[in-house]
């Protein structure tokens, strides 16, 4: 059940993905007064170095954001207030991690979504993670923040505490708002399931919450029903969605990846999807912008490409 170590894999293409993602519909979101309540219900262990023994391990990143920080390297910085800048958004939160400009560290989702939000402003980040050793580290590297009671770290499984955080306490006089990032590792086989349960439930409580749905693109039957089912639920909730896809495509040389040190290779993951429910209108033309250049940086060979659709 913990074998599973997001250090294995941080800053790959899936990252990439997701994480430009995850910071366009926060500074969309981020333009209302509003607070919002934060929920990353896989979040790690928060921070990643890239020259770890995890990460030199698997090498994914290689592949993923050290690519693409070379290629944002040698070309032009995009325009101020051009739709591709989601990109060169991204890029710059990574190297503010990185302030001498070597790619030493990645942050995971929970110091994205920290970094962005507004803690004066009364937004509240929820951060859970089951695996024991991955919650002490993310407690710890929170704990170096001092975030005060803006964010809160609970070592539970994080369906469960979704579940238990929708919908969201009163935000003053406006609305109620809530953003919440699902990523489970996928290792066991009724995560898929239970991701499908959760939005089901969730969108009961809370229906007008922003909810990004990250899966893995593999050769296994629930991959690929997952992201119909997020469509079914999403048509019958009567709610808007996204749907984008990256495919690096295949290497010339088959990469493979390992779960923990000493165990037994496997092939290294070439595609993945995000699944948004009620996206900011500004997300589809700032990922049509930016993934034909997040493609020219990684893709590799045949069956590279993406995939972007939405509908209401």
């Amino acid at each position: 059940m913990f074998s599973y170590r997001h250090a294995f894999h941080a800053g790959n293409h899936a990252d990439v993905l997701k994480h430009l993602a995850l910071i366009a519909t926060m500074r969309h979101l981020l333009r209302k007064p509003t607070p919002v309540l934060l929920v990353d219900t896989h979040a790690g262990a928060g921070l990643y170095r890239l020259d770890s023994d995890f990460a030199q391990t698997a090498g994914e990143a290689a592949d993923g954001i050290v690519r693409l920080w070379e290629a944002a390297a040698a070309r032009p910085a995009a325009d101020p207030g051009a739709a591709e800048d989601a990109l060169a958004d991204y890029l710059q939160m990574i190297a503010s991690f990185n302030p001498d400009g070597q790619l030493r560290y990645y942050p995971g989702s929970p110091f994205i979504l920290q970094r962005l939000m507004r803690s004066e402003g009364g937004d509240r980040l929820k951060l859970f993670e089951l695996h024991p050793t991955d919650s002490r580290a993310l407690s710890r590297n929170i704990a170096q923040l001092k975030p005060g009671r803006s964010v809160s770290v609970l070592r539970q499984d994080g369906f469960e505490g979704l579940r238990a955080s929708l919908p969201p306490p009163p935000a003053g006089t406006g609305p109620r708002r809530a953003l919440v990032l699902i990523d489970p590792s996928y290792e066991i086989k009724n995560d898929y399931a239970r991701v499908a349960d959760a939005i089901a439930d969730s969108l009961k409580r809370f229906a007008t919450g922003t909810y990004l749905v990250w899966y893995p693109i593999i050769p296994r039957p629930e991959a690929h029903e997952l992201p119909r089912r997020l469509k079914t639920l999403s048509h019958q909730a009567r709610r808007p969605w996204l749907h984008a896809t990256l495919s690096i495509g295949a290497a010339s040389t088959p990469a493979t990846a390992a779960v923990q040190p000493g165990e037994p290779r496997r092939p290294g993951l070439r595609a993945s999807g995000l699944w948004v429910i009620n996206p900011p209108h500004t997300l589809k033309p700032a990922l049509q912008a930016a993934l034909p250049r997040v493609l020219a940086a990684l893709g590799r060979g045949s069956g590279k490409g993406y995939t972007l659709e939405n509908g209401d």
